[in-house]
C-alpha cells in the first residue's frame, strides 16, 4: 500500500480557462495525473468555491469578497468549479472542497489521508503563491512530507513562484522536483 497521495489543487474549468497561467500547468497535469494513477497512488482533487449567497464571505475579507464578487466564475454550483475536463477525476477519486487557500482549512482532506494511511503528499496546482503555499505549511505542521512539483504549480506572478518553489518550499523542508524527475521515480 501506498503512503503518498497526489494532491491536485484548484486546476478547475473556470481557472484553467480564464487565467493563462494556470492553463500552462494542464499539460504537465495531463502527464502527472494518469503516471500517478498508473503507479497505485492516490489523486485527491482540490476545488475551490464559494456559496452563491455568500453566506461564506466574511465581509472584512477582500480576497475571497473579490473572488465571490467575480460573476459565477467561484460559485459552487457552476460549472467553472469543476475540476478541469482533460484532468478530470476518476469514479472512486476524491474530489475536496474548499473555500479559502488552504486545503485542509475547513475541509474534510485529513481524514481523507489519514483513513489511507498516507504521511507524504505530492503537492500541485494553483497559484503556488495561495493554494500551493497554505497547503505546504499546513501540511507540514501536521507531520506531512511534502513534495512540490515545481513545473505542475504556477502563480501569476512569476517571481513569487520562483520565489516559493526555489528558496521557501526547500528550506521549510518540501521536497522540490520537476514533474519528470518525479514521475522517473514511480
Amino acid at each position: 500500500m501506498t503512503t503518498t497521495a497526489l494532491i491536485v489543487g484548484d486546476l478547475q474549468a473556470g481557472i484553467v480557462d480564464n487565467y493563462p497561467f494556470a492553463a500552462d500547468v494542464l499539460p504537465v497535469m495531463e502527464k502527472v495525473v494518469p503516471a500517478a494513477r498508473a503507479a497505485g497512488i492516490p489523486v485527491i482533487f482540490i476545488r475551490f468555491a464559494l456559496r452563491a449567497s455568500g453566506l461564506d464571505v466574511a465581509a472584512g475579507n477582500q480576497v475571497i469578497g473579490t473572488l465571490h464578487g467575480a460573476g459565477t466564475l467561484f460559485h459552487e454550483d457552476s460549472p467553472e468549479t469543476l475540476v478541469h475536463r482533460h484532468i478530470a477525476p476518476s469514479p472512486g477519486e476524491a474530489v475536496v472542497l474548499k473555500r479559502r487557500a488552504s486545503a485542509f482549512a475547513g475541509t474534510d482532506l485529513e481524514l481523507i489521508l489519514r483513513a489511507q494511511g498516507i504521511d507524504s503528499i505530492v503537492l500541485t496546482g494553483v497559484a503556488t503563491g495561495a493554494m500551493v503555499a497554505a497547503t505546504f505549511f499546513d501540511a507540514a505542521d501536521r507531520d506531512y512530507r511534502v513534495t512540490v512539483l515545481s513545473d505542475a504549480c504556477a502563480d501569476g506572478e512569476a517571481d513569487v513562484h520562483d520565489f516559493l518553489v526555489g528558496r521557501v518550499f526547500p528550506a521549510r523542508g518540501a521536497e522540490v522536483l520537476t514533474s519528470d524527475e518525479w514521475m522517473a521515480r514511480l
